[in-house]
């Protein structure tokens, strides 16, 4: 395994050749003409923001639901984020109520393709050239998927390749590169300590997306989690909202020749996650579940798949022996401390509000087979008909 050999042999865990290379087979990849990689892919957007001159007195269109992070980034530039509802059929941005909100203060629109779903790049286009915005695709959840700008990427753990923490920014602007450029180099690059547990971190998660191992796995992890110094997503400054102390860093070379590595795999990768994600879709479509409508153009790369179920806490509890079921988005700002620590409004978006009170999202990893599925779509029923609320 690649993160315990450069926990083995720490020479070139911070700085060397890996970035370079890694960076350069992602803009390849995506089809992109550069890509610069960061701590995170919030620091990214962070970065790209500034890269476009947006700050003080702008706004920024993103939808909900999303994560507090991605709000901070933009209310750290000093622009005041947007928000605009989502479609209950694919989770992604609502674009007729996006150019609704569009005002002369708005600078750019951030296009989330919700769970690796692609969202109308046609409208979206349609949209930003008509009001002079800049377009900014944020592709999370989407490393793989294609729909017939510029993009910012996360290998977070649970992403569709992991680096534990990171992310990356692609563009073909050759001004916007330069500035990003800049603004790379002048993020420190993080501790050894810091990126060792980050190696440490993914060894441990590993084991939880083996369903069969997951409800061995899962007390370890949530144990290493609590009583040692594991990296988490986000820092409790984050949750309220605010910048925390460091917050801008590269991406080390340790974590970058393990995104390197699955980059190679990406294709398989990809191809298994849409697999498990049509097989979801026949049983659970089949057994009366509401599921996500997949646009003809689009071509997903599900990250996870999202069903909506009426009790989610007993869902997951009928699941657990199973698997991760993802409670994102659980708030329609994830992981915010309340949705006002991101400037949101109660009743701004009812559609985002109404979802998160029912979606779950059923892993699609490499590791799930199609006994997995039978398995967990099963787990589903029973604790829906327990619920009383099955409709078959």
């Amino acid at each position: 395994m690649v993160a315990l050999r450069r926990l083995l042999y720490p020479r070139q865990l911070i700085q060397g050749p890996d970035i370079a290379e890694y960076e350069c087979a992602f803009a390849r990849l995506i089809g992109a003409r550069y890509a610069y990689s960061f701590c995170h892919g919030r620091v990214g957007l962070y970065g790209l923001l500034r890269g476009l001159g947006i700050g003080p007195g702008d706004e920024v269109l993103l939808q909900v639901p999303t994560h507090i992070v991605v709000s901070n980034a933009i209310r750290f530039t000093g622009a005041r984020p947007v928000y605009v509802d989502c479609r209950l059929d694919t989770y992604n941005m609502d674009l007729e109520q996006a150019r609704q909100r569009t005002t002369p203060r708005t600078k750019a629109l951030l296009l989330q393709h919700t769970f690796g779903l692609p969202a109308d790049i046609d409208l979206a286009l349609d949209l930003t050239r008509r009001n002079g915005l800049d377009l900014i695709e944020d592709c999370v959840h989407a490393l793989g998927a294609t729909y017939d700008g510029r993009a910012f990427f996360s290998t977070e753990e649970t992403k569709t390749i992991s680096t534990t923490m990171g992310g990356i920014v692609t563009t073909d602007d050759p001004a916007l590169a330069t500035r990003l450029q800049e603004f790379q180099r002048t993020c420190p690059p993080p501790p050894i300590l810091q990126t060792a547990s980050y190696l440490l971190k993914l060894m441990l998660y590993h084991g939880m997306t083996e369903p069969h191992a997951y409800r061995f796995c899962r007390p370890i992890y949530e144990f290493f989690g609590k009583h040692n110094p594991l990296p988490r997503p986000t820092t409790p400054e984050e949750v309220l909202g605010k910048r925390p102390a460091v917050y801008e860093q590269r991406l080390s070379n340790g974590q970058a020749a393990l995104g390197l590595r699955q980059l190679r795999r990406l294709e398989a990768n990809v191809a298994h996650r849409r697999s498990v994600a049509t097989a979801y879709h026949k049983r659970l479509s089949e057994m009366g579940f509401r599921v996500p409508r997949c646009p003809a153009k689009a071509d997903p790369a599900f990250v996870r798949y999202p069903v909506w179920v009426e009790n989610p806490a007993s869902t997951e509890r009928a699941a657990i022996r199973f698997a991760t079921l993802g409670m994102w988005f659980s708030s329609v700002l994830e992981e915010a401390h309340s949705p006002d620590c991101g400037a949101y409004e109660m009743g701004a978006c009812p559609r985002a509000e109404e979802a998160v009170r029912h979606l779950v999202n059923l892993p699609t990893n490499p590791r799930v087979t199609a006994q997995d599925v039978e398995a967990i779509v099963s787990a589903l029923v029973r604790a829906q008909a327990m619920d009383g609320k099955m409709k078959i």
